[in-house]
């Protein structure tokens, strides 16, 4: 028996989203033509995979069961499409990702030269900005994203930690004084980053706490948060990356150090649905993965 590979990635799309129609559309199909295909590959299998009403549909006791089937199948075509272009094969054409600005610029573009190196024929187009673009819609091979992931139907994959810590300069700290608890951040000026002024911290024991912070300063933008930190206006909450080198110099100093914040976040590498990925975006991914492990630890 052989099956169709795009009526499979549509069924699992299908059992995702939890509706044909919309799983049709990121195939370019429409409700009709979606449907079909799903008859057609519940007729191949003599069997009923999808439970429908008028408002949504939902996986029968079959279709639970090929469902894992059909993502082993899917997952085991990707790696033989890989092994078959061989390691050493030549990477081409274009390759289009994006990043926020700060990360980016720290934590890509450096890099990218050694990857251009190491495949001549490929071209990248690399778009640096702080808003989160629908890769779909505007043709992104690949985003680079940090924190926890909305609910979508893009494909992700966990590429690295993002511990997240406070940090305040030398100066701020000897005027307002050191903090030795959380509920110590209600009396200090704390700097908001897209207006969050709640922070989550977890100590030790393994307790956790939300804090209402306040202040004077407020911002969209990352590099904002932290020149105004080590300017002293006051206490940040920032990705650990983002200030390794103020750490470094002693421009900023870990506030409550034995704290984690919460939630715990990651960076991610993620990718439009829908499609096998392709061996530019497979070996950039782990190329970037590598790196940041190597950068961060």
């Amino acid at each position: 028996m052989s099956f169709d590979l795009k009526t499979l990635e549509l069924f699992v799309r299908v059992a995702a989203l939890g509706g044909i129609a919309k799983a049709g559309l990121e195939f370019g199909f429409s409700a009709t033509t979606a449907s079909q295909r799903i008859q057609a590959l519940e007729a191949q299998l003599d069997c009923k995979l999808l439970n429908r009403t008028t408002r949504s549909v939902s996986l029968s006791s079959d279709g639970e069961v090929f469902l894992d089937h059909a993502k082993r199948i899917l997952g085991d075509v990707e790696d033989a499409m890989i092994d078959l272009q061989g390691a050493d094969a030549s990477l081409r054409g274009e390759l289009r990702v994006t990043a926020s600005a700060s990360f980016g610029r720290r934590y890509i573009a450096p890099f990218i030269g050694e990857f251009l190196t190491d495949h001549p024929q490929v071209r990248i187009n690399l778009e640096l900005s702080d808003t989160q673009f629908d890769i779909v819609q505007h043709g992104f091979d690949l985003a680079l994203r940090i924190g926890e992931l909305a609910p979508s139907t893009l494909m992700a994959r966990k590429i690295a930690d993002n511990p997240r810590i406070l940090v305040a300069s030398p100066d701020y700290l000897e005027q307002s004084g050191t903090l030795l608890r959380p509920e110590d951040l209600s009396d200090h000026n704390c700097i908001a980053l897209n207006e969050n002024r709640t922070w989550g911290l977890k100590g030790p024991t393994g307790k956790s706490i939300n804090i209402r912070t306040e202040g004077n300063f407020a911002t969209s933008y990352g590099e904002a948060a932290t020149e105004a930190a080590v300017a002293g206006v006051g206490i940040a909450l920032k990705s650990k990356w983002d200030v390794l080198g103020h750490l470094s110099s002693g421009a900023l100093i870990a506030v409550l150090p034995k704290f984690t914040i919460e939630p715990e976040w990651s960076i991610w590498a993620v990718r439009p649905p829908g499609r096998l990925v392709s061996k530019r975006v497979h070996v950039f991914t782990e190329f970037i993965e590598k790196k940041l492990k190597q950068t961060l630890g």
